[in-house]
């Protein structure tokens, strides 16, 4: 069995940083769908602007808000305005093609990648 990229968003603009919550980064529920990403899955967040890499778990966001909050200390982290890039993985014992997205600067879908 090998972890390997089972969905990504590419180039999300971060909508708010929320320091006061315990933890996680709240996403657009239409994007998690669109990418089958789980309430509570274990996501990577890369930031394009500054090149820092962290791990934590998804929060569901309001259907159609184009919400990206990077909560508690990730927020010291990454700021609002930031571009990244968020990455879930998932075991498999084969290869298989990823849920990967791109969306615009509103956080819209523009297209499968």
């Amino acid at each position: 069995m090998r972890e390997l990229l089972g969905s990504k968003i590419h180039r999300a603009r971060v909508t708010d940083a929320n320091l006061d919550y315990i933890g996680s980064i709240t996403i657009d529920r239409d994007l998690m769908d669109k990418v089958d990403l789980w309430p509570y899955q274990k996501v990577a967040v890369v930031c394009l602007d500054t090149g820092v890499r962290l791990e934590t778990y998804v929060i569901e966001g309001k259907r159609g808000s184009g919400d990206i909050c990077m909560n508690g200390a990730a927020a010291h982290l990454i700021k609002k305005n930031q571009i990244v890039i968020i990455i879930g993985y998932q075991f498999a014992e084969k290869p298989f093609n990823p849920q990967c997205i791109l969306v615009d600067d509103n956080n819209k879908f523009v297209k499968y990648l």
